[in-house]
């Protein structure tokens, strides 16, 4: 059991560094930043270790490029001519151009009083309406259940009071990071007492057997999602109404994945047996305070390979979720920030016509290239000196190739080819860039420092159905969009609760238990 143990710990570093690198659609190779620097903790972009760099989902592209190697066969081996890209519009020639303008203020949409609690705050996004439906459609689900399949004796209609303590008992998972919520009525190590006697395990598992969100399909429904779909509509509807975004914003897929410190402890058989989602979850997320602005759910198509394997395949479907995050922000001159499987020219074109401006990493793996000037796309055979960079411009598209230990490659209109930046890495050594490279660094290193920060914070609840694994994800995420609203409300200055805290007391509360004090 020590040898066991013992494996199981070794393999914990390697499986934080595996979770980490899911950030395939926004990873930028650590060279970009050099080595890592005092205030790099926790950052996958910072990170210079082995594990890192061979979970890496562009480090055979770096590979290739320091080794000499032939690039991947998407990027041709002979350079265009350049009188034909100044034909299709890029030229070296380059101008100054204004950001785009911006003076909506970010934050949140309502003043909340310093009194309000965790409750208050959550109910800005689940209000007892989406809970009173819950009860109404779990009860509906529960009578056509027993009609069909013989009546349930020990089965009573479900209250608000009692839905209200099922949602605490499941978010407490995500405070005690414990696999089963069945563990709280146990004599184990995640039992609690204080919790158990509000409801007994029997009436739980009752709950949780018949708990819907839809009952039943709409015969004009064809949506897969038709059980969870009215609330997350609802979800996006307090997401618009309670929060105010920054100008900057990125879209990628949040950590969403089970504790990898948990999983280190699993057996083999026990991995073996978990089944892989079904789905992908996508969001537009503001990167000044880290709230999520929109969700979007792919699910996996019937009769072809997992959907997370489809979109990274498919740049085309990268772009519809692109379109569908961006539905919303047409017109107010937001600046989006995307990783290479979304950067593309025609999609930045289309954004600008709408009043949204781009920042992306190009991959020549995962980015549509179509359009890119190919001499901008192939590396010199003499690498240049660290900081160095070549733009070519098409309007207000700026396309930039800066070499750091690699070479990297961005598409923007947000950003001045003119304006210049700095990446600065360990014992203060600074390496020039233009602003858009250090721009993109600066808010995707935000985002990772939010998902290392509040990624321990979904739902351990790990149902088999897939629109459960949506509805926990997206009550995971109502949470700490609550959290980040508490941080910027008068409320945290009177008690200053840490994101464990404020989930403990949001349970707390859905339990009827408003005495009770978190843990300090």
């Amino acid at each position: 059991m020590a040898e066991g143990g013992g494996g199981a710990r070794s393999r914990a570093p390697a499986l934080l560094e595996a979770a980490r690198a899911r950030y395939e659609s926004l990873h930028i190779s650590d060279d970009v930043f050099g080595e890592s620097g005092p205030d790099s903790g926790g950052n996958p972009f910072y990170s210079t270790s082995a594990a890192s760099r061979s979970s890496s989902a562009t480090s055979s592209d770096d590979e290739r490029e320091h080794s000499g190697l032939p690039r991947a066969p998407s990027v041709p081996e002979a350079l265009e001519p350049e009188e034909d890209e100044a034909g299709a519009g890029w030229s070296a020639t380059l101008r100054d151009r204004p950001p785009p303008h911006f003076e909506d203020t970010g934050g949140p949409a309502r003043k909340m009083p310093p009194n309000a609690s965790a409750m208050d705050f959550f109910q800005l996004f689940v209000p007892d309406n989406i809970l009173k439906n819950m009860v109404v459609q779990t009860n509906m689900y529960a009578k056509k259940f027993q009609e069909r399949f013989g009546s349930d004796s020990a089965w009573v209609e479900v209250t608000l009071t009692e839905m209200k303590a099922f949602l605490g008992y499941m978010i407490s998972t995500s405070i005690s990071h414990c696999e089963s919520v069945l563990s709280i009525w146990s004599s184990g190590f995640y039992s609690n007492k204080s919790l158990a006697f509000v409801m007994s395990q029997a009436r739980f598992e009752k709950i949780l057997k018949y708990f819907h969100v839809v009952a039943f399909r709409s015969s004009q429904t064809t949506h897969g999602l038709y059980k969870v779909q009215p609330f997350l509509d609802s979800l996006q509807n307090g997401f618009d109404s309670a929060f105010r975004p920054s100008q900057t914003q990125v879209l990628h897929e949040p950590l969403i994945d089970e504790d990898p410190v948990f999983i280190a402890t699993c057996t083999e058989r026990e991995l073996r047996k978990r089944k892989k989602r079904k789905f992908s979850l996508w969001v537009r997320q503001c990167s000044s305070t880290g709230f999520i602005i929109q969700i979007y759910v792919h699910l996996k198509e019937s009769g072809v390979p997992d959907g997370l394997d489809a979109l990274k395949n498919k740049p085309q479907l990268h772009s519809m979720v692109a379109r569908s995050l961006c539905q919303n922000a047409a017109g107010k001159n937001y600046i989006i920030f995307t990783g290479p499987s979304i950067t593309s020219l025609t999609l930045f074109e289309e954004f600008e016509k709408q009043g949204i401006y781009c920042c992306g990493l190009l991959s020549s793996r995962k980015s549509d290239c179509t359009g890119l000037p190919l001499s901008m796309l192939t590396n010199p055979v003499n690498p240049p000196i660290r900081g160095q960079h070549r733009i070519k411009m098409k309007g207000n598209m700026s396309l930039i190739c800066w070499y750091n230990k690699g070479y990297f490659r961005f598409l923007t209109n947000a950003y001045s080819p003119m304006q210049q930046g700095m990446i600065i890495k360990r014992k203060n050594v600074e390496i020039p860039c233009p602003l858009a490279v250090e721009a993109f660094a600066a808010h995707l290193s935000y985002i990772c420092k939010y998902d290392d920060k509040y990624s321990k914070y979904f739902i351990s609840h790990k149902p088999n159905k897939t629109w459960q694994q949506v509805f926990w994800f997206a009550i995971s995420i109502a949470i700490n969009n609550a959290y980040i609203l508490y941080k910027m409300s008068d409320a945290y200055h009177v008690k200053r609760y840490s994101r464990a805290q404020f989930g403990e007391r949001l349970v707390q509360e859905l339990l009827g238990l408003e005495d009770a004090s978190p843990t300090p």
